[in-house]
């Protein structure tokens, strides 16, 4: 009976199968359209280097079914012929928000969040690597249309926020269909950004250095999470993890934030795709040897309206550089091998990027390289290959058909075909009426010219050398032209002329005069005259060349080492031999090779000292300059952080404070929690790159903070949910730290000593940047340099630090330090402090200027800082200071510049003194270095020059003679009618221990 059961319901379905055939259709046909395209006689870009020339593009449902040019086409085929017309793949932009709503920011409030608005996903709002594009994409036809008008048909759409941000979706500009068919693919690339959520309040990170910290912890996170040692869910690493093997796109958007995110991408072997700023021709010898593959916007900067003396005199020479060298950053790229996708996203009007677009070929990018850049590589780097990109078979019919060569301002774009779909651009029937003409109506002669887009063109009127103004539309066929015959004493009287143009050559129409009469017109097309073509070269003003860094007082090369020779000097050693007069110092393979009188060395540079002074160069053990940024607010703690992360080698300080003598410094972070970030200790190597800068004899040293700012006194009402609040906090934040780092360390010791059996059978601890940190001052691999003001605080810490069995190394500013001197010898801390500084805030109430000689007195080594981008120029000064408060002798204050934060930097056997064997860091100066008068003549790291008065007076003229030329330039483009931007009056940044900036460049 059971049997029987399913052989009737087999039966009915069968019945039901076989009806289904009959119902009627009341949404559409039936029928399956299985008939061809077939597009002849078109000039067939198939890839950018396969080019078929009078071939047929056959296509069917959607796709490219045969391309060549001998393909047989079906008789089932609607045959297009294109008549000698040219048929490019679709442009791909790979770095879209197409589709996607910006994120809606949260109510806003003076309150700061600190912890994260969600659970079950990462602790930070900022990752969101579980955002999908595809399941917030809705298709914007207005901006379709946009995109499809300037030849793209795929775009690869992301939601444009937060750091990480998710899948974006590879979606095509099909106007006649669905989402679902539209998406190629669903999860085409990862996205990540230095930028904040807007859609979140949480502090963290409150700087470029703590949003690289925060993805270099959360890789960490992921591995670990991936290994199976944590106890709960994170939703978020899991994305994470998922979403590893696809494409990942970094936005970097400048030239430094490039290499910054590659060098990350390098620790976690991750070969980001990083979209870049338009600015990577600065840096290109870096940007080679990141071996990375870039997305490149073409935002070229408007030239400045500089018309007003004034207001021109505020921009800066690498501004005006910036626009005149930008354009020729594709082409850069290209000569040197770097793999590039074009992005339109950061153009404002997608008009921009077409101009700008012809403007880099005319600056000389290739147009191969162009096309490449617009079709295959992004294909290739999204790994669609197989789907778009070319018309080889089976790729989608993503093509464009136009009048000729896509990359000539003359040609015009017909259709975008997005899935086998047209879209019309312009009307392909539009007869191409461009030429010179004679004009004829009502017994006059007018020479003729018609140029531009056949939909937007423009028409050029002359009687015989008088220009007269004309306006002029051509659509659908119709041509209108309207023109005053006689000047400005007839303004209101016009000749209005239309022709519905039938065919190529002559045209002709009828005319109504200005007193109202008709007649007819003629215009006779010369014969097409091989004009002397104005080749885009010709049209495209000087371009200056780069300068590392590429503004005031860059170099056209970087210093080499020299063997240079001082004879005669007054050397001032930093060394028990004290000050040596009449000496000769020789300099040999970036080292101090020799010194003594009457030495002599083959091939060496000889520099006449006779009269001046020889000093080792200056050393900042406390500076603000060279860097992106020098707060993490986002947390009482910040030790994840590093300086070392957002060294900006394109500061102008850095050559100021070559001209002052400085050669070392120590970029500190600032005052805004209790627990600080890593430094950087750099030698000032002006032309450098950021890791250039870097010395490579460098301790470890981080940045802790006492007094006001760590307790965010200053901060407003607002800013009181952060603990500490109190100085009492402030002491339970560093013992607590210590405590947990301790531990941390302990459990890391107690998981490496198990076997390796055992090891596999256990959950390791997780793997946390900050306590590895702390650990390491624990472990006296690390040396902490703390912002301290008052006795109290100065006490607290160092026995915080007792009880952890190690020693602080150095109290900066340590305005105080006069009161507790005897404690701080005891516990073995040096001082780095102000010569002169006191009473800008409470706390600094009870500063003196003796604070440095008692200090001194009390065997404690010194040193002056400058904490400031100003005062830092002029350290030979501050120190001078001592020697009236306090009666310093002038070795000893000497030393409080050169030897002595050297000692505190742990580099004093490196660097600080001159001394045979180390490093040829000196100055020249022109008279006694404590002078107000002494002029730093030459500044000389490891033997090269770095900084040459003479040549510095020389390269003020330059910039004044290339500034000059460039408003010059710019002028010329205005009345050129080239779009011009108002100068803006940008002030350096400033940065001090309290700057709070969330600073990308």
């Amino acid at each position: 009976m059971k049997i029987k059961l399913c052989i009737l319901a087999l039966f009915g379905c069968s019945l039901s199968l076989f009806s289904q055939e009959y119902f009627p259709q009341n949404d559409g046909v039936k029928t399956e359209n299985s008939n061809y395209t077939a597009f002849k006689n078109a000039k067939i870009y198939v890839t950018p280097t396969n080019i078929i020339e009078n071939g047929v593009l056959l296509v069917q449902n959607g796709k490219v079914a045969a391309v060549g040019s001998s393909v047989s086409i079906p008789e089932n085929s609607v045959t297009i012929d294109l008549n000698g017309k040219s048929i490019y793949p679709s442009f791909i932009d790979m770095y879209s928000d197409f589709g996607i709503l910006a994120p809606k920011e949260p109510q806003k409030s003076n309150t700061p969040q600190y912890d994260a608005s969600r659970e079950g996903y990462y602790w930070n709002d900022h990752v969101m690597p579980e955002n999908r594009a595809v399941e917030k994409f809705s298709f914007e036809e207005k901006r379709a249309k946009e995109l499809l008008d300037a030849g793209f048909g795929v775009v690869n759409t992301h939601i444009s926020d937060g750091i990480i941000r998710g899948s974006g979706a590879l979606i095509a500009l099909n106007e006649n269909t669905t989402n679902s068919e539209r998406i190629i693919a669903e999860d085409a690339a990862q996205f990540l950004s230095f930028e904040k959520s807007k859609a979140s309040r949480q502090a963290y990170p409150t700087s470029l250095m703590g949003a690289i910290a925060l993805l270099r912890q959360m890789y960490f996170d992921a591995q670990w999470y991936e290994a199976g040692n944590a106890e709960g869910k994170d939703l978020s690493l899991e994305a994470l993890i998922k979403n590893r093997p696809l494409p990942q796109i970094f936005i970097a958007d400048d030239k430094l934030n490039d290499l910054r995110a590659d060098n990350l991408g390098d620790e976690f072997k991750l070969n980001y795709i990083i979209k870049g700023g338009g600015n990577e021709f600065e840096r290109i010898d870096e940007i080679v040897d990141t071996k990375a593959s870039y997305i490149i916007p073409l935002n070229f900067p408007d030239a400045y309206d500089v018309t007003d003396p004034y207001m021109a005199n505020k921009i800066s020479l690498e501004e005006m550089l910036l626009w005149n060298q930008a354009p020729t950053n594709p082409k850069v790229l290209a000569e040197n091998n770097v793999t590039f996708a074009i992005t339109a996203k950061d153009n404002k009007k997608l008009t921009d990027f077409k101009a700008n677009l012809l403007k880099a070929i005319a600056y000389g990018l290739d147009k191969t390289t162009a096309l490449e850049a617009l079709t295959t590589i992004p294909a290739s780097l999204l790994n669609e290959s197989d789907e778009i990109g070319t018309l080889e078979k089976g790729r989608y019919a993503n093509f464009l058909i136009t009048s000729g060569d896509i990359f000539d301002k003359e040609t015009t774009l017909y259709e975008n075909w997005v899935q086998g779909n047209k879209h019309v651009v312009n009307n392909m029937e539009t007869i191409d009426i461009r030429g010179e003409y004679t004009l004829n109506i009502n017994s006059e002669s007018y020479a003729l010219s018609l140029s531009g887009e056949l939909e937007k063109i423009k028409s050029e009127l002359k009687k015989g050398a008088t220009k007269i103004a004309s306006n002029i539309t051509y659509q659908n066929g119709w041509l209108h032209l309207f023109f005053n015959p006689e000047g400005d004493a007839y303004k209101d009287q016009f000749i209005r002329l239309s022709s519905l143009i039938a065919s190529e050559g002559n045209l002709k129409g009828e005319a109504v005069l200005t007193n109202g009469n008709t007649t007819n017109w003629t215009a006779i097309k010369k014969a097409s005259q091989e004009k002397e073509k104005e080749t885009e070269t010709d049209e495209i003003p000087k371009v200056f060349p780069v300068t590392y860094p590429n503004k005031a007082f860059g170099l056209k090369s970087l210093p080499q080492q020299q063997t240079i020779l001082f004879k005669n000097a007054t050397v001032w050693t930093s060394e028990d031999t004290g000050i040596l007069q009449n000496t000769d110092v020789l300099v040999k393979n970036g080292k101090i090779a020799s010194i003594g009188t009457n030495l002599s060395a083959s091939g060496a540079k000889i520099v006449d000292a006779t009269g001046k002074h020889l000093t080792a160069g200056i050393i900042d053990e406390h500076s603000h300059i060279a860097a992106a940024a020098i707060n993490e607010a986002g947390h009482n703690s910040s030790a994840e952080v590093t300086i070392e992360d957002v060294v900006n080698s394109e500061d102008a300080d850095i050559y100021r404070n070559l001209s002052g003598g400085v050669t070392t410094i120590q970029i500190l972070h600032g005052s805004a929690n209790p627990i600080g970030g890593r430094s950087a200790i750099i030698k000032l190597k002006w032309g450098e790159d950021p890791t250039g800068l870097l010395y490579k004899e460098r301790s470890k040293f981080i940045k802790f903070a006492l007094g006001e700012n760590v307790k965010q006194s200053n901060w407003g009402a607002s800013q009181t949910i952060r603990f500490p609040q109190t100085r009492m906090g402030v002491e339970q934040v560093f013992t607590d730290y210590f405590q947990r780092a301790k531990e941390y360390s302990e459990q890391w010791k107690a998981y490496n000593a198990l076997s390796s059996s055992k090891k596999s059978r256990t959950k390791a601890p997780r793997y946390d940047v900050e306590m590895e940190t702390l650990a390491e001052i624990l472990n006296k691999e690390r040396f902490i340099t703390c912002h301290s003001y008052v006795q109290s605080e100065i006490n607290m810490l160092m026995k915080v630090a007792e009880k952890f069995d190690f020693n602080i190394n150095t109290f900066t500013h340590i305005l105080e330090g006069y009161k507790v001197a005897d404690k701080m010898k005891e516990h073995g801390v040096g001082g780095s402090t102000f010569s002169d500084w006191w009473a800008y805030k409470f706390e600094v109430n009870d500063a003196i200027p003796y604070n440095a000689a008692i200090m001194h007195d009390q065997g404690i080594t010194v040193a002056i800082n400058s904490d400031d981008g100003e005062m830092s120029r002029r350290l030979n000064q501050e120190a001078a200071k001592t020697i009236k408060y306090g009666g310093m002798s002038e070795e000893e204050a000497w030393k409080m510049v050169t030897i002595n934060p050297a000692k505190l930097l742990h580099l004093d056997t490196h660097i600080g003194s001159i001394k045979e064997g180390k490093d040829a860091d000196l100055v020249l100066w022109s008279d006694h270095p404590l002078s107000v008068y002494a002029i730093a003549e030459k500044t000389i790291i490891e033997g090269a020059v770095y900084y040459d008065y003479e040549q510095m007076q020389e390269a003020e003229t330059l910039i004044r003679q290339e500034k000059n030329e460039l408003v010059n330039m710019m002028i010329r483009a205005k009345n050129n009618g080239v779009k011009t931007q108002a100068p803006k009056v940008k002030e350096d940044e400033a940065f001090h221990c309290n700057t709070l900036i969330y600073q990308l460049k």
